[in-house]
């Protein structure tokens, strides 16, 4: 219909070119108007409009929980600024190891060695370190770590260990608490003579006279 339309319209301009009277000029131009809408909605009709085409989001791979076979073992020195302990593993890659430190732990993974990850962790150190100044130095048969304590000082381990020497709850008895329960059974099993001389005693032990309210006994 366009097409047609389009003919239409070439005829009437040639129309429009030779005619000469005022009215018809006026209905050509007139038609034509008419004629290039009609073609101008014909032609928008004929196109498609565009469908949007929905893109699936790309699926982020899930990482799986990586294993690591614990590092229990190590052995480990120390000064009065800093303590050093020694991982003995090799074919460790210095950038393939991750390090945390904090004020009283540490955590140490160290990835694809062999096909294997491994981990060393101090939950709770010994005393402070300092976090900002803690380093690891791999080296082609043993991992180095250097932490720099806190406070001077020796430590004596690695591990925080609980203090277990518990203060006893019980007082200490009064010493003469007992040579006075002494005094009572003498004095009830005692005779007449025993009994006139643990009351002097006595007596004397709680005026202060004696310091020793056996004495004379």
């Amino acid at each position: 219909m366009a097409e047609e339309l389009g003919l239409d319209l070439e005829e009437l301009k040639q129309l429009q070119n030779i005619a000469k009277r005022p009215r018809v000029l006026n209905l050509i131009t007139s038609e034509i108007s008419n004629l290039e809408k009609l073609r101008d909605s014909a032609i928008s009709s004929s196109v498609k409009p565009e469908v949007p085409v929905a893109v699936p989001a790309p699926v982020k791979a899930v990482s799986p929980a990586l294993n690591y076979v614990t590092l229990g073992t190590f052995s480990w020195d120390q000064d009065t600024e800093k303590v050093k302990m020694y991982i003995s593993l090799e074919g460790v890659d210095q950038e393939k190891v991750q390090a945390e430190f904090k004020p009283m732990s540490l955590d140490i993974k160290i990835h694809d060695v062999q096909g294997k990850n491994y981990r060393c962790a101090v939950p709770k150190l010994h005393r402070d370190i300092v976090p900002e100044k803690c380093k690891v130095l791999v080296k082609p048969k043993r991992i180095v770590i250097t932490m720099f304590k806190y406070s001077r000082g020796n430590w004596l381990d690695i591990h925080h260990k609980e203090d277990k020497i518990k203060p006893s709850l019980e007082k200490e008895k009064d010493p003469m608490a007992g040579i006075m329960d002494l005094m009572k059974n003498m004095y009830q099993d005692g005779d007449e003579e025993m009994k006139k001389t643990i009351a002097k005693a006595w007596t004397n032990a709680r005026s202060g006279k004696a310091d020793d309210p056996l004495k004379g006994l």
